[in-house]
């Protein structure tokens, strides 16, 4: 049997890059593995280059800077997320995986019904949950709430911090909560 695999187009979430800064290059190198399309902020071009990622979109304006052969402009008039996530949906890309620095939770909101949002910082990775959410991890691990809630309740999870947990047991753990959906940050 033959371990190649067929990847059609847009079957892997897209790469948005927002941020490299202190982003670990074995994580990076995992989010590339499967040669997602790649979403560039202009900021973080030079960088992203540097490291010999083919770029697929800039998100901005690099001025008289050159691109590489078949980078196509995402035109950003000021917000270059919000013009990201906009073009991601036009063109029906079913997940996101952006890598940022910052985490400003609301500015995905938007977005959280149209297309599946993972956000990747050097040391979080963030999420999007709904109702009655449940997944497996080791003993010991965090885990921390990062939207308003009513009436969390939650199993295999023990609270340090009004907003964070740590799971009790290797097993799965739940959340259960009032909202549609919430935003929750696991350690990578």
């Amino acid at each position: 049997m033959s371990s190649h695999h067929i990847v059609r187009e847009k079957q892997e979430p897209a790469l948005l890059i927002l941020d490299l800064q202190d982003f670990d290059p074995e994580n990076l190198g995992q989010l590339l593995e499967w040669s997602p399309s790649v979403i560039v902020a202009a900021d973080a071009y030079d960088e992203a280059e540097s490291l010999r990622i083919k770029i697929d979109f800039l998100v901005g304006s690099l001025g008289t800077h050159l691109l590489q052969p078949r980078t196509r402009i995402v035109p950003a008039e000021g917000n270059e997320l919000r013009e990201a996530m906009e073009f991601l949906v036009h063109e029906k890309y079913p997940a996101v995986n952006i890598i940022n620095s910052t985490t400003e939770i609301s500015e995905y909101l938007p977005y959280c019904e149209k297309i599946n949002i993972v956000v990747l910082t050097a040391r979080k990775r963030i999420f999007m949950v709904r109702r009655g959410f449940s997944k497996w991890k080791p003993a010991g691990e965090e885990i921390q709430i990062l939207s308003d809630t009513t009436q969390l309740t939650h199993t295999g999870l023990q609270q340090t911090t009004p907003t964070t947990f740590k799971t009790t047991l290797d097993g799965f753990y739940s959340l259960h909560f009032q909202e549609p959906f919430i935003f929750i940050a696991e350690n990578l």
